[in-house]
């Protein structure tokens, strides 16, 4: 029997246990999500489309106004040019991570492995295997950073064993990644691109790119690989979202991709599952995204999540933690916090320190979850999205406490 998904035991500790405060889980503040231009989409739909198609089925790849829309706001971010693609290039999805778990099933069989980086996004870990696909870390180091020669001497390796245990993928986050909230530097990809060309030319790549444009300050340059010239002719599928940006509940992602191969096979396996994304989110999004209310949201959510990312750190700075060794850099963008403990506290289910954040009523992820071999086990995720900023401040007090206990 397979064991219980580690999502569903973090989000029956926080259901079974309603004084626990949740510093685990990466949802977006209630108080921010944007009813008022969902209600104004509605209306502007209600009043456009009197044959009410925005309630009827659409098409298995997406709503083509959707698509366009989507093509052209990916233009408004610096440098980013996605050159030769269009709509057509595209696929809308049910939230990215059907998008992802298409693409698994697309290219893995039972058995396979996934080259992912170290750390990795948890959920996306526990997709590969449940589909029966062992994940397996890129030379990383422990902050995301990836080492882009010890990879091309593992791709050479592959290479020279006729591809012998070679991955069928590779699954790399580009912007603000989940767990470290670190970017992939354009010098990082266009290295990558480089040993990809030369030892793996056929080997897919996915860029999630689902935290982008929850930046803080500035826009950040992020350049896809999609837009860089070293990746033009290396099969890349951009995997974005609407819904984490502006409302989750909407569960709209999409996929962007040169390879005809890719995207076709998409579009069958979406076709066998439900053959098209819901047609009202769409619309509400389109909708949204046209009127101006989209980026209007983002103008406003961004310095508030930045707000509360820097009350958690002044909460935990203010304490001294990392005077008791723990060690961390401020997240740019995104809803986390990736923090590792000193070495040899173990962070991990029934650890000291899960045990006392139990006994303290606070909920936070295992660091070892991230990664595809479970280890190191001294680091920890903490997501300020959800909690409203004073309960944030509460939660991590109680952190700091558990932390203590740990520790002594």
């Amino acid at each position: 029997m397979r064991e219980e998904p580690v999502i569903t035991r973090l989000m029956t500790a926080a259901l079974e246990r309603p004084e626990l405060l949740s510093l685990a889980a990466g949802f977006t503040d209630n108080s921010r999500l944007p009813a008022a231009a969902v209600e104004r989409a509605v209306a502007a739909l209600r009043a456009s489309d009197p044959g009410k198609t925005y309630l009827q089925y659409g098409r298995n790849a997406g709503d083509p106004e959707l698509r366009a829309a989507l093509a052209e706001h990916l233009r408004s971010f610096p440098e980013e040019t996605l050159p030769g693609l269009g709509p057509d290039d595209m696929i809308v999805t049910n939230g990215s991570q059907q998008l992802l778990y298409m693409t698994v099933q697309l290219f893995c069989d039972p058995g396979d492995t996934v080259w992912v980086q170290a750390p990795s996004y948890f959920v996306f870990l526990e997709l590969l295997r449940g589909l029966g696909v062992r994940p397996v870390s890129m030379p990383s180091a422990p902050d995301g950073a990836v080492d882009t020669e010890a990879c091309r001497r593992q791709l050479r390796q592959w290479r020279a064993a006729g591809g012998a245990g070679r991955p069928r993928l590779a699954y790399l986050m580009g912007a603000f990644a989940n767990p470290s909230a670190r970017s992939l530097s354009k010098e990082e990809k266009a290295a990558l691109a480089e040993a990809f060309r030369a030892e793996a030319p056929d080997l897919p790549v996915v860029e999630d790119m689902a935290y982008r444009e929850l930046f803080f300050g500035e826009p950040p340059t992020v350049t896809s690989m999609l837009s860089m010239e070293a990746w033009h002719d290396h099969p890349v599928l951009y995997a974005g979202t609407l819904t984490k940006p502006f409302a989750t509940g909407l569960k709209t992602g999409y996929g962007l991709t040169r390879s005809t191969v890719w995207r076709e096979g998409l579009e069958r396996i979406k076709g066998h599952q439900d053959f098209g994304s819901s047609q009202f989110a769409q619309a509400v999004l389109r909708e949204a995204l046209r009127c101006g209310d989209y980026a209007h949201h983002l103008r406003e959510v961004r310095p508030f999540y930045a707000v509360k990312a820097a009350r958690l750190e002044d909460v935990l700075e203010r304490a001294g933690l990392r005077a008791q060794g723990w060690h961390w850099e401020s997240p740019r963008g995104g809803l986390l916090l990736w923090l590792r403990a000193p070495d040899g506290l173990d962070t991990s289910f029934d650890g000291p320190l899960w045990r006392a954040a139990m006994d303290e009523s606070v909920l936070y992820v295992p660091g070892d979850l991230c990664f595809a071999e479970g280890a190191p086990r001294n680091f920890v995720r903490l997501s300020f999205g959800a909690l409203a900023a004073e309960r944030i401040e509460e939660a991590a007090r109680r952190f700091l406490r558990a932390a203590a206990r740990a520790a002594g």
